[in-house]
């Protein structure tokens, strides 16, 4: 089988695209796929990479690159494609879009999903319809100077940055998460003190998406859950995040050697059930297809179970969660590569 391996992007996580896809095919059953990887670079040029088993170091400079003149007649030269992009033009369903359009089998999760998922906004008003606890949360949006305050009926009012932050510190206690709603690896994400750090993190959020998240902070353990199917789908064991600095940041994940995970997360039966059953609710609400990786909070005070997002195409580097919460279920790397193609046909 010819697998189309597409890696890099326009997104802020090009470079952990880099480190998953790397992985990926290091752990691709060579008996079974020719693998012909596709480098998108940050400017969007589609080039096709001379691949050899070696490992690329995060943020490592991508060479042996050629450009594809004609990238719709070699994408249908291929069976299926495994998109390893994370963040947008990759794992917000533009791509999958593309790869409907030319009819191409690929993994993952469809269109809807995909789009769903990586909006933070727009995940949260379906897992509030699913009936899953999340975080208190408002959220606006920046037109140009000015922002737009939605309320929870959806009606906007037109508001500055000082009257934003004073409603939204009025329906939210401190400290707050402010977040791009677009933006994956915790891109762009501050936590708030007060009202002044408010504002200034939503003014610096609105640099990567125009619509933005505030959330009411939790006080809890950070656990995540990898599901993988279609119909019938499995939960994986539960992972614990034990982030080096005070949120699981970007420069937390993938800089700092102090973050560590504890797989199985020393958590009882009772919560290691709801929370598997959640991330599958969370999974198919999205109508989600292939893989997701589901985050949640535990809250230490009450031990309460709070979803905090889901992941349509999570990190697959050696370290990433997804792929060693199922080693540690039973299924290791290639085993669950395969499941994953499979999963296509």
């Amino acid at each position: 089988m010819k697998v189309g391996v597409i890696f890099g992007g326009m997104s802020t996580e090009n470079e952990v695209s880099v480190v998953s896809a790397n992985s990926i095919m290091k752990n691709l059953d060579k008996s079974k796929y020719d693998i012909y990887p596709i480098y998108i670079s940050k400017e969007g040029k589609w080039n096709k990479y001379t691949y050899e088993d070696k490992d690329i170091e995060f943020g490592g400079q991508i060479n042996d690159i050629e450009e594809i003149d004609n990238v719709i007649e070699y994408l249908k030269s291929l069976d299926l494609i495994f998109p390893v992009l994370h963040g947008l033009y990759g794992e917000d369903g533009t791509i999958q879009g593309l790869f409907e359009l030319l009819k191409i089998p690929y993994v993952g999760c469809k269109v809807l999903a995909s789009s769903v998922g990586m909006d933070k906004v727009y995940t949260k008003i379906i897992f509030e319809k699913a009936g899953l606890k999340q975080a208190k949360y408002e959220y606006i949006r920046k037109d140009k100077e000015k922002y737009i305050y939605i309320d929870k009926e959806f009606n906007e009012k037109i508001v500055d940055l000082s009257e934003a932050s004073k409603i939204i510190s009025n329906n939210l206690k401190f400290p707050m998460f402010v977040k791009p709603s677009n933006s994956g690896s915790s891109v762009g994400i501050n936590k708030a003190e007060n009202i002044e750090d408010l504002k200034k993190y939503i003014e610096y959020a609105s640099k990567f998406d125009k619509k933005i998240l505030i959330e009411e902070g939790i006080n809890g353990r950070e656990v995540e859950c990898a599901v993988l199917g279609n119909e019938d789908v499995i939960a994986s064991c539960i992972g614990e995040i034990k982030s080096a600095d005070e949120f699981y940041s970007y420069d937390a994940k993938y800089k700092n050697q102090e973050s560590k995970t504890e797989i199985p997360a020393k958590i009882s039966k009772d919560i290691e059930q709801e929370i598997r059953k959640e991330a599958i609710k969370a999974f198919k609400a999205i109508d989600g297809s292939g893989l997701s990786r589901v985050d949640f909070f535990i809250e230490y005070e009450t031990n309460q179970i709070y979803i905090n997002e889901i992941n349509t195409m999570p990190g697959f580097t050696s370290i990433s969660m997804y792929p060693k919460l199922f080693e540690a279920s039973g299924i290791n790397y290639s085993e669950l590569l395969d499941k994953l193609i499979d999963l296509v046909k």
